[in-house]
């Protein structure tokens, strides 16, 4: 069978509708091979356009699809697309946060999996990382403020040149010009001897830039181990242990304890001062009589005794 012109052209043009509809969605982030589900969220401001990824703990999941301001509320509506394989629940909240230093912003889903499952056209909760609002409202007072001080800055510098520069001597431009030209020569110089000690010790600064990327390697590898050691815990028993140390010295402050009452209970002072007189007074007493305490017969004689007082007793007889 025979394919007439007519049909072949029919057959081009289609084909050319169909690749132009696939690469216009290509280019707006849609595959029209790949199954995905709708959602929505609302911001106090817009930060995003419809290039902007949706992330899952770093991976992109989806893309932003539009970005409405709804009049009424005074909120930017986001619509974005998520592979439907991607499950979570309407508790789960959409963080609006910076890719980078150098700008940009994408969407983060924080997947919870409590309660209800959320379904396609689910509005979701959102929020915006920390430092982010700062950037998006910043208002023209702070810009005021800054061009006045730059103004201020401005004309003091230009004053200082007119005084530079009006000069009524007869040398105090060429002389300022002079000097300008000899700090040049000098800069020139102290460039050149630079450049020099910079060419001669080249061995140096590339064993002290190897020696500083090895001490960085070891800082990282540091680093990393003290991320896995479990100080977390530490820091909790060390907080217990001081705590507990707080309350025993509490109750030892206040008179509690046998520690405490050492401590605090003037008696046992009183007691052992009293025992050390007595026992200064006994000491003294067997260095001045030691026979009252030490008594030797070799012939059986019975010892002498002594009262209270330290009075010899005679024996009656």
């Amino acid at each position: 069978m025979k394919i007439t012109k007519e049909v072949k052209t029919a057959i081009l043009v289609l084909l050319g509708i169909v690749l132009f509809i696939f690469g216009f969605n290509y280019l707006k982030g849609k595959n029209l091979f790949e199954s995905n589900d709708l959602y929505y969220t609302e911001f106090d401001y817009n930060g995003l356009s419809t290039s902007s990824v949706v992330t899952v703990k770093g991976n992109t999941v989806g893309k932003v699809q539009e970005i409405n301001y709804e009049y009424k509320t005074g909120k930017t509506r986001v619509a974005f697309s998520v592979s439907d394989q991607l499950k979570f629940s309407k508790n789960s909240i959409v963080k609006l946060y910076q890719t980078g230093l150098m700008g940009g912003n994408a969407l983060a889903i924080l997947i919870s999996n409590d309660g209800e499952q959320a379904k396609p056209g689910d509005v979701l909760k959102s929020k915006v990382e920390v430092g982010l609002i700062t950037s998006l409202s910043k208002n023209f007072s702070g810009v005021s403020t800054d061009l006045n001080a730059t103004l201020k800055t401005t004309d003091t510098l230009l004053g200082n040149i007119n005084k530079i520069v009006i000069d009524e001597s007869d040398r105090g431009l060429q002389q300022t010009i002079a000097e300008l030209n000899a700090t040049l020569k000098s800069f020139k110089q102290l460039s050149n001897s630079a450049n020099g000690l910079i060419s001669k010790n080249d061995e140096n600064i590339a064993i002290i830039l190897e020696n500083f990327k090895t001490t960085s390697q070891n800082l990282s590898q540091l680093s990393a181990e003290l991320k896995e050691a479990n100080l977390d815990d530490t820091l909790k028993k060390l907080n217990t242990t001081v705590v507990s140390l707080n309350t025993v010295l509490s109750g030892i402050e206040n008179g509690e304890g046998s520690m405490g009452k050492l401590l605090k209970d003037d008696s046992l002072y009183s007691n052992l001062e009293g025992a050390s007189l007595q026992l200064e007074q006994l000491l003294q007493d067997m260095k001045l009589n030691p026979k009252r305490y030490v008594h030797f017969s070799l012939f059986g004689k019975k010892p002498k005794q002594y009262d209270a007082d330290g009075n010899e007793i005679k024996e009656k007889d």
